[in-house]
């Protein structure tokens, strides 16, 4: 039986609510695990249960208990792959929108993970654990597009090198609402939890994770505009967060655009299109394109009607 670890301070300052100033101690803590822990008496302040809005005083003893972790069992399952690049080290998929990337709570099935256990079988890194085995980095349930995948662990931490070191290319193409009147743009904004809303991210300097992304216009059709959207760091809905934070929300987004979506396409329009990387065995330099899918090309030939 794995032991559990625990993690012990002692509070300076008055007046922090006990769920925020664990997730201050350790930030790779989720809101959720955390609320968890509190719930199931793994959290205590001078011995005592607390709830997680308990207002710390100074001198107040925190204990957390930390329960090992226990990975899902994630079944393989037969589901059509479009790959696009595959070699022993990597395997580049071109993902549906709906897809979900990796397993998780109300999402144990379906997933890429899933598929790529059933047709990589063993041959896949094991650094991301059981339920995220050669997964590097990932895109929204409801983005398109390009994802690269890590066979075995020195390609993982290859890939994972060269995400941290921004030398990946990711550029995805995007339709905002909105018309965008200048060519390009850089927003440089840190991108942290929405303290409103803890299912959304948000623009906020608390709590906080440095975040650009460079855009450039591609065609304009009336109140809505076509971008290329370049990474630069990899926050969670980075481009969607973006480009709502600066008045120019992704069509379709059900979550930072409009409430009443009236186009045709289900989720928000944006799509991984390119992905480059340097493959970690022979060095050399890998770029791949993939076309804008079926709902967001109808999309655009609506708009593009509707613009004549």
């Amino acid at each position: 039986m794995e032991k559990h670890e625990t993690y012990e301070w002692e509070i300076a300052e008055s007046g922090e609510r006990l769920d925020k100033e664990i997730a201050q101690f350790d930030p790779s803590w989720s809101r959720a695990q955390i609320q968890d822990w509190i719930k199931t008496d793994f959290v205590t302040v001078n011995g005592d249960r607390k709830k997680a809005n308990y207002r710390l005083k100074a001198g107040d003893h925190i204990s957390v208990e930390v329960p090992p972790i226990v990975d899902l069992e994630v079944q393989a399952e037969a589901i059509p792959l479009d790959i696009r690049y595959e070699d022993d080290d990597v395997i580049v998929i071109n993902k549906p929108r709906g897809m979900v990337v990796h397993p998780g709570s109300g999402n144990e099935n379906g997933t890429l993970v899933n598929a790529l256990l059933a047709y990589c079988k063993e041959d896949l890194s094991g650094i991301g654990g059981v339920a995220r085995p050669g997964i590097v980095h990932r895109i929204d349930k409801d983005t398109s597009g390009l994802i690269m995948v890590a066979k075995n662990d020195f390609a993982h931490q290859s890939l994972v090198e060269q995400l941290r070191q921004h030398t990946v290319e990711r550029a995805y193409t995007a339709v905002v609402m909105g018309a965008i009147t200048h060519e390009h743009g850089t927003i440089d904004a840190p991108i942290g939890r929405d303290p409103s809303h803890r299912q959304r991210m948000t623009v906020i300097e608390e709590n906080s994770k440095h975040a650009v992304t460079h855009f450039t216009v591609l065609e304009r059709l009336g109140n809505f505009t076509v971008v290329e959207c370049r990474l630069e760091t990899g926050r969670t809905h980075q481009i969607r967060v973006h480009m709502k934070y600066i008045g120019f929300p992704l069509v379709g987004d059900p979550v930072y655009g409009a409430k009443k979506n009236k186009l045709p396409i289900e989720g928000q329009a944006l799509h991984a299109r390119i992905l480059g990387f340097e493959h970690p065995r022979t060095g050399e330099k890998i770029r791949i394109e993939a076309e804008l899918p079926s709902d967001m090309e109808a999309l655009l030939t609506k708009l593009r009607h509707k613009h004549m």
